[in-house]
Parts: C-alpha cells; structure tokens; sequence
C-alpha cells in the first residue's frame, strides 16, 4: 500500500487540471506542464482533488502508484508557485555572471564556461558567487543545476568550486610533515 498514492493531489487556487486517457497536463500562472503517466495507474479528478489508483494488483502498479502522484503534484505546485535552486561558487577568481541568453562561468580554466540557458528556464546571478535557477518544471530546473555543478564540483580539501547552497563539503586535512 503506497502511503503517498493514499493522499489526493490538492490543486491549488488559479491552476487548472485537465486529464485525457493517460496524459495530465496543469496550467497556471507560470506556464503549462503536461505529463504522460503509465497505464498502471488511473487518474481521476473530484473538484480541486485529483486522486491516483492502481489499475492492478501488481508490484509494478502499486510501485507506479506513488511515483504519479507525486509527478502530478510537482506539475500542480510549479505552474503555480515554481521550483528554485541555489548555487554558491567557492575560489579564488571563480565567479558568474548571466550575458544574454547564457551563463558565463570562470572556474579556474584557461577559458570561461558558456553554459546556455534552456526555455522555460531563469537564471539570475545576485552577486558573482551565487547562481539562482528557477522554473516550473522540477526535474529540468534540478538537471540544470547538476549540470552547472558537474562542470567544477567541489573538492574536499580546500572546498573549491560549485555547490548547492545547503550541501555541507565533507573536508580532509591536508598533508602532515
């Protein structure tokens, strides 16, 4: 019995919901988010309430069972409120800045990093040592900052490089004589 797929997904004020067959797409203010969910799984609405049912008695459909319930509330709160990550950048010389359409990043190579910034997609940078990306869509605005992230992670020793503003870098000490 899946304890998420118990809870109906509340539709907040201002997003409409519409479901077709197996596809659920929600619009709101910040945009349109649609989602194709497996067979396994069936999707009703009652009111501002959309509830997730398996199909079958299956471990695949009560596994599923969670997983759509879950990727329709994250469609539901973005279109409405959106998703957000920070990112700090830690080093000597290391800073960003946004020019025009793409981020442009000096991590410490002999050439800056040109990171092109996807549609649907805002990235602002507050100051040189911190990157907001924001969005409606969840796992995008989530791959977006791994990717930046992937380009100069964070060592542990002297904690250099791109993090997410909450991680904790784990530091080693150094070398003894």
């Amino acid at each position: 019995m899946s304890r998420i797929g118990k809870n109906a997904v509340e539709v907040p004020e201002g997003v409409n919901v519409a479901i077709s067959g197996n596809e659920v797409s929600a619009k709101g203010k910040l945009g349109e988010l649609s989602v194709v969910l497996t067979d396994d799984v069936n999707v009703t609405q009652e009111g501002n309430l959309v509830w997730v049912k398996p199909r079958s008695d299956s471990q695949k459909a009560r596994k599923m069972w969670g997983t759509a319930r879950s990727v329709i509330d994250n469609i539901c709160v973005g279109v409405s409120q959106g998703f957000s990550r920070q990112l700090e950048v830690n080093g000597v010389g290391y800073r960003a800045q946004v020019q025009g359409k793409e981020l442009v990043l000096q991590l410490g190579f002999s050439h800056d990093v040109h990171y092109p910034i996807p549609d649907g997609i805002t990235i602002q940078c507050p100051d040189p040592t911190h990157i907001n990306i924001s969005g409606a869509d969840k796992q995008k605005v989530g791959q977006i900052a791994a990717e930046i992230r992937a380009f100069r992670p964070p060592e542990p020793y002297k904690g250099k490089g791109v993090k997410y503003l909450e991680e904790q870098i784990l530091r080693k000490e150094g070398k003894k004589k």
